[in-house]
């Protein structure tokens, strides 16, 4: 009798996992959460809902779905009444995918689904068990998941105690020597951050920090909209945003601004605000590119300088 290998033993392992699992989150019945679609239709739909405007081919390749098949799912869709196409203003064979309203109705009962189905699933569990279930399909990812080299050398991870004190060291230093900025912004931001940990919320908020070979290169916070108190709950707003000389061009800007926006959606958003002056052009033109638009203009002088500070808002 011949010994059985450990790979055949890692693979039955594997296999009794994916059977189980598969069990467990209902990919068994007719149709996934109960609803009238496939496990792929549904991650079709998340992947336009979480996303700003993307195209047919962005979703194909992160789903890694035949094109012809996203096709027929996309289709049918749109025959339903969730999808709206708008046509690409740099490639007119491209067109960009959005929810309509009817849309972003089907993606919320869905969600709500998933949601209380896990919440369902994992409420017998201590804090300890959760944290390590958690771990342990963290683990499963990153194991499984690409590793192909990073297009960019960076990291982002949420704040650290100290993070604060370098974001308003760096603001204060870099406005004062691009913008000529006084002492009175590096007040701002300290009370900025002051008031983001002082207050700060978990579920709704967040900040995240880049790190590059060890360094912090990047900052930027999402945060409840404290001046419209009925509203606070559905809007959020972007503040902080930041990325050092020496690491811009790698893309760390637009990739902060995409975390907040992502977030926002997970939390329940329903509108990121913010606000920022015209100078800023770097900053504006990510901005632009993650689909804000300018709402408000406003001649003030702050800072030394006579400036015009800019609303932007983004709808989700």
């Amino acid at each position: 009798m011949s010994a059985v290998s450990p790979a055949s033993g890692r693979v039955d392992a594997v296999r009794r996992f994916n059977r189980f699992y598969t069990r467990q989150i209902g990919l068994l019945g007719k149709g996934y959460l109960d609803s009238p679609f496939t496990l792929s239709q549904v991650r079709v739909l998340y992947e336009v809902a979480a996303r700003t405007q993307p195209t047919a081919a962005e979703i194909a390749k992160a789903l890694a779905l035949d094109a012809g098949y996203l096709s027929r799912v996309l289709a049918g869709f749109r025959k339903r009444g969730f999808l709206e196409r708008t046509a690409s203003d740099r490639d007119a064979r491209q067109s960009h995918l959005s929810l309509t309203a009817k849309g972003r109705v089907a993606f919320g009962n869905l969600e709500s689904r998933s949601k209380a189905g896990v919440s369902k699933m994992i409420e017998r569990l201590s804090a300890a068990e959760g944290d390590r279930l958690a771990a342990a399909m963290a683990a499963i990812e990153g194991l499984l998941g690409e590793r192909a080299e990073p297009k960019v050398p960076y990291v982002l991870r949420t704040h650290q105690p100290g993070d604060m004190g370098w974001v308003i060291h760096r603001h204060a230093v870099l406005y004062a020597e691009e913008y000529g900025f006084d002492e009175r912004f590096e007040a701002l931001v300290a009370r900025i951050a002051a008031q983001f940990i002082e207050k700060f919320d978990a579920r709704r908020e967040r900040c995240w920090i880049a790190e590059r070979e060890g360094a912090i290169v990047g900052s930027v916070m999402l945060v409840k909209q404290s001046d419209l108190a009925k509203q606070s709950n559905k809007v959020a707003k972007l503040r902080l945003l930041l990325v050092e000389p020496s690491a811009r061009g790698l893309g760390i800007g637009s990739r902060l601004v995409d975390e907040c926006v992502r977030f926002a959606r997970q939390a329940g958003y329903r509108r990121i605000t913010l606000w920022t002056q015209s100078a800023l052009e770097a900053a504006r033109h990510i901005y632009r590119k993650a689909g804000f638009r300018v709402v408000k203009r406003e001649p003030h002088r702050s800072f030394g300088h006579e400036l015009v500070g800019e609303t932007w808002e983004l709808e989700l």
